[in-house]
């Protein structure tokens, strides 16, 4: 069953994250450590969350984690007795920080510091130490390492309930640490330490330099139980998932911004624990990395231009989940209920990974998805469909939780786009049903361009949400970015909209207004509308998928002045972020000199926010791909907001992919499979 109101998440919730128990010490219920200044190094199962001075001390969410357990808390430097000063802090790849510090040495009387100390840890726990000297005389020099864990749980620790410190003991080079439940960490020390103190959880060496030297030493953190690594089924997934893909153009961002949302995309990937074969995307970190969500599916299906491998494993890990046999539920994927802002009862995420499975199955069959995993795909998007024929309610809408919840503008859209693309995908497999389909679809937009659209002067506006009794809300948000999202970044301009050209046309300029562009994306709820918060997740805070959809939506209909607006604001955005998107940040309006403000229960790295760019940026190219038809066509915004801009290292059929737009608005496919031609 889906679950009830009553077990729907609270904020922490909504994102995932743990919810407190009692004696949750220093954290309230339902309060978050900090972590969005922190940086977080990922190559899921494993995790590190560093401040950026460096030293771990175990408080909130500091700490390397494996599996969802930490492995250590604590690793704190000291040289000659004195911690160095930080200097500086910052993630140089997806899954590795460096830290840069400095300390005067013994016996300097003056300011300049004459040792620097470098540090790099990854996130499977390897730490280098480096100690420079640039001090004309030889040193001799202490250096300690003091080192802790409790071996906790990533839930109890985030919940502000981290476990007590555990007793060391000697082993080998370095530590071991041993929880009463048999899992273990163990860290050595290269090269080996000259002395051990168990008890205060010390390692210690004697640093010569002469003039101009270094020292170094790494550390290497691994867990296990009974003899095994820890979260060996878990593994890092092998084989090329993602392409390599690269930008290039006049803007100077694209290169390095594409480049590390790729690279976060594989750092979030985890394999099926009961399927190792088959990888899907975290939703994000340190709060959603559990079982494939919703938003997998979401990311996969942005990320597609990289490749049809990460839908197929993705759409197969949701299948087996879904519900079989013939009752009333049979063909719904379950999800959790989350928050959908102060103006609706929460939403149920199975409603929408149940009606964007179709969807993603037809859209990766036009890159060009293998015919064997169509195939075994096949079936459950039809179970998928006939539980979308079952869960139309008497007025002819998809309640949103099933069965008895409001009927929400935004499901209805991902149905009608369930019913197109599910058709052409019925249609081209050879199996019957399509035209119904076809022509349920007609009916739906009929039934919501007169239900879900108020008329008024100024040109009417859409309706959140119809009541259980009837009501209409009126609140405008990112939401509506939906209504434009048809399938026609893939399945061609022919495909009808959810909304008719006058509506479509007005709903482009509402998306325009300050109201609801705040400078940096589209609000969740505009600015002027009753419960907007500029924190509040879905009611008024940026979400970067929203954003997205808004942009590839406004391209494809015609509106580019409204997505190039939109595009730049993002894309400035990410650059703030240090090109590593969150899922949302809050929506201030922009003002200038003004940095975007960070949500700080928002994950980081996401894998919305990571694949959003992957489809900003291949909505400029307009790319349409029909690999069935043997055909691939562009469809650039003509006006080339950002100057020229190359994509290369794309996958379509399976094959090297790469397209260019010029500084006038014309698109040149440069790279290509064979025997793909050239559409329109």
């Amino acid at each position: 069953m889906v679950p009830s109101p009553a077990q729907a998440p609270g904020h922490p919730a909504r994102h995932g994250a743990p919810s407190p128990g009692p004696g949750a010490g220093a954290v309230r219920p339902g309060d978050l450590p900090a972590v969005h200044d922190m940086l977080v190094g990922v190559a899921l199962p494993a995790l590190v969350v560093s401040p950026r001075h460096g030293q771990l001390t175990g408080a909130g969410l500091e700490g390397v984690f494996l599996a969802g357990r930490r492995l250590l808390a604590r690793s704190v430097l000291r040289v000659a007795g004195r911690e160095p000063v930080p200097l500086r802090g910052r993630s140089t790849a997806a899954d590795r920080a460096d830290f840069l510090a400095a300390l005067r040495a013994p016996g300097d009387t003056g300011p300049d510091p004459g040792l620097v100390v470098e540090r790099s840890r990854e996130a499977d726990g390897t730490e280098r130490i480096t100690l420079r000297s640039s001090v004309a005389r030889p040193l001799r020099l202490p250096v300690e390492l003091a080192l802790g864990t409790d071996l906790a749980d990533l839930g109890p620790v985030a919940a502000g309930r981290p476990g007590a410190e555990l007793s060391a003991s000697v082993h080998g080079t370095g530590l071991r640490w041993t929880a009463d439940d048999g899992a273990a960490v163990i860290v050595s020390a290269d090269p080996p330490p000259s002395d051990a103190l168990a008890a205060a959880g010390l390692l210690r060496w004697e640093a010569e330099l002469a003039p101009g030297d270094s020292f170094t030493l790494t550390l290497r953190v691994r867990g296990e139980r009974s003899g095994r690594p820890l979260g060996a089924s878990s593994g890092r997934p092998g084989g090329h998932v993602l392409a390599d893909a690269v930008a290039e153009g006049d803007d100077p961002r694209l290169g390095p911004l594409l480049r590390a949302c790729v690279a976060d995309l594989r750092a979030l990937l985890q394999r099926d624990p009961e399927h190792p074969a088959d990888v899907y995307l975290a939703a994000g970190v340190p709060w959603r990395s559990g079982p494939v969500t919703a938003e997998a599916l979401w990311a996969a299906r942005m990320a597609l231009p990289l490749g049809t491998r990460l839908a197929a494993t993705t759409l197969r890990a949701l299948a087996r989940t879904q519900i079989a046999g013939t009752g009333a539920d049979s063909g719904r994927i379950p999800g959790p209920l989350r928050d959908a802002g102060p103006h609706l009862p929460p939403r149920c995420t199975g409603v929408e990974a149940t009606l964007a499975f179709p969807v993603v199955l037809a859209e990766a069959r036009r890159w060009g998805l293998p015919e064997q995993d169509l195939a075994e795909l096949l079936p459950a998007a039809e179970r998928c469909l006939g539980r979308l024929r079952g869960a139309v309610d008497a007025s002819g809408f998809v309640p949103d939780p099933w069965p008895a919840g409001p009927a929400r503008a935004e499901t209805q859209a991902h149905a009608h786009r369930a019913a197109v693309l599910g058709a052409e995908l019925l249609d081209a497999c050879g199996r019957p049903g399509g035209e119904a389909w076809r022509e349920w679809a007609r009916e739906l937009r009929e039934r919501f361009r007169s239900r879900f659209w108020i008329d008024d002067p100024s040109g009417g506006r859409p309706v959140l949400a119809r009541t259980v009794d009837d009501r209409p809300l009126p609140h405008l948000g990112g939401w509506a970015a939906h209504l434009l999202d048809n399938g026609l970044t893939v399945a061609g301009c022919d495909a009808p909209g959810l909304l008719h050209k006058a509506q479509t046309e007005r709903l482009a300029r509402l998306l325009a207004t300050p109201g609801l562009d705040s400078g940096w994306g589209l609000r969740g709820l505009g600015e002027k509308e009753p419960g907007y918060s500029p924190f509040g997740h879905r009611s008024g805070a940026v979400r970067v998928h929203e954003t997205a959809v808004a942009v590839a939506g406004l391209a494809a209909a015609g509106h580019e002045s409204e997505a190039a607006a939109l595009l730049r604001g993002v894309l400035d955005a990410a650059e703030a972020f240090d090109h590593r998107l969150p899922e949302m940040y809050a929506g201030e309006r922009r003002t200038t000199g003004a940095l975007p403000v960070p949500h700080p229960a928002a994950c980081r790295p996401a894998a919305v926010g990571a694949a959003a760019v992957v489809q900003l940026l291949t909505a400029v190219l307009g790319i349409r791909p029909d690999v069935p038809g043997r055909t691939v066509a562009l469809h650039p915004l003509r006006s080339a907001p950002l100057g020229e801009v190359r994509l290369s290292g794309l996958r379509v059929a399976g094959e090297p992919f790469a397209a260019r737009v010029g500084r006038l608005g014309l698109g040149m496919v440069e790279e290509a499979a064979p025997g793909l031609q050239l559409g329109v």
